[in-house]
């Protein structure tokens, strides 16, 4: 989840990492395989799937795992993906992205607007909320990759536009078409990223009162445990307080 929810932290708190552990697979090997299949299967000719396997390998995905996914891509006879975003509002008006790799359309739209419908939220048209967002570049990385400093500079160096970092992670923000090149130079510096990926970064964010964050956080796992959703964006803020009434 991006942004400033502290989500992470709750779901580990939680123990439900384990549980998401098969289903992260899951959507790792379907980002790779589409990768693979939308240009070349080398990870060195192909930006695209060079990400993908790295933010697979940053989770612990066995090597085996990964090559099956390429393969996949190699034998043709995988399903046909196609990419799909929603937009919608969930509680207290937050907006919220959704990006799903899907080979079943009606399926996907039927879950991600019963999740919305189930927990506070209504699924608006395409372009409902995006233009409150601007579309960018994300490498993530653990804190254990250096300090605040160490992480700035190096991100400066390699020609990124923002850095943020707090106690979990270094979030480091590029222009979209300067990703690849951006992570690439970074990966000299600081090793594999955890993650790189195109991003919707909020132009202002929502802080969330007590009354909705419950409400808000059980949709975005709602969403997140679908298997056709890769990945879930909103403009919210829940602070440390609210937090720890809900932990």
């Amino acid at each position: 989840m991006a942004g400033h929810s502290k989500f992470k932290n709750i779901m580990h708190r939680k123990g439900a990492q384990d549980k998401k552990r098969s289903s992260m697979f899951s959507k790792l090997s379907r980002e790779i395989t589409v990768a693979a299949k939308m240009g070349m299967p080398d990870p060195d000719m192909n930006p695209r799937l060079r990400l993908a396997v790295n933010a697979a390998k940053a989770q612990s995905m066995p090597k085996d795992n990964i090559q099956r996914a390429i393969d996949k891509a190699i034998g043709g006879d995988m399903e046909n993906y196609e990419e799909i975003r929603y937009e919608g509002y969930g509680p207290g008006g937050v907006a919220i992205i959704v990006e799903a790799l899907t080979d079943n359309r009606n399926r996907t739209a039927t879950n991600v607007r019963t999740a919305f419908a189930k927990n506070g939220g209504n699924l608006g048209a395409s372009g409902a909320v995006s233009h409150g967002f601007d579309r960018l570049g994300l490498i993530t990385y653990p804190a254990s990759a250096g300090d605040a400093d160490a992480v700035f500079e190096a991100a400066l160096e390699a020609g990124a536009d923002d850095v943020s970092s707090n106690e979990d992670e270094h979030e480091i923000w590029t222009a979209m078409d300067a990703l690849h090149e951006v992570a690439k130079a970074l990966e000299a510096k600081l090793g594999p990223a955890e993650g790189a990926k195109l991003a919707w970064k909020p132009q202002t964010t929502l802080e969330v009162d007590e009354a909705n964050a419950a409400t808000l956080l059980k949709l975005v796992d709602t969403l997140e445990d679908d298997d056709d959703v890769q990945t879930v964006w909103g403009n919210y803020e829940v602070s440390d307080a609210v937090m720890e009434k809900l932990g």
